[in-house]
């Protein structure tokens, strides 16, 4: 019995120490920020055709986290009418940065309701966070910088996807509703 005994204790022992160094090592903060960012480009992502007003341009769409937190990084090109749309988990404030973008990028925040509400251009490696001044976005558009521009694109115009409304196309559909 007392064999037995022992064997359960050192088991028992055994798991709260590897149960201990398991929650130390996982609680254990990152060396750096750069240790929680993406290390290469996201592959291409699924795409959609947007309507921007008169115009139009085909974008992938960043629907998860990971694919949101990758978004152009460590892209080395972008097509003129290509761009990467950014579906936000709810309506808010928005912030983008450059970090690991290594092309110059035009972004428009745009409202529930699909309108640009303000267009911002981006620098390379930029690390400053780019917010938006209105707490009502609920989607994003990186294209090349200067698209909006060259094609006489500016805040109120309209955004559309093949299917619909952005709400009815992203949220709605997802919803069930």
């Amino acid at each position: 019995m007392n064999g037995y005994r022992l064997i359960v204790f050192f088991l028992v022992s055994l798991a709260i120490v590897c149960g201990c160094e398991r929650r130390e090592a996982a609680s254990a903060p990152p060396r750096s920020i750069d240790d929680l960012l993406p290390k290469q480009a996201q592959p291409k992502q699924p795409t959609i055709k947007l309507g921007i007003g008169s115009e139009e341009m085909v974008a992938e769409m960043a629907l998860s986290a990971a694919q949101q937190q990758t978004g152009m990084m460590f892209r080395t090109n972008i097509a003129e009418n290509e761009g990467m749309v950014f579906v936000l988990p709810e309506t808010r404030r928005a912030s983008f940065w450059m970090k690991n973008c290594f092309v110059p990028l035009s972004i428009a925040y745009i409202d529930p309701d699909g309108v640009i509400q303000e267009i911002h251009d981006l620098q390379p490696q930029n690390t400053n966070s780019v917010l938006s001044a209105s707490q009502n976005i609920r989607f994003a558009l990186e294209t090349s910088q200067g698209w909006f521009q060259r094609h006489n694109v500016s805040t109120g115009t309209l955004v559309r996807t093949e299917h619909g409304s952005l709400m009815d196309t992203f949220v709605r559909k997802r919803q069930g509703e």
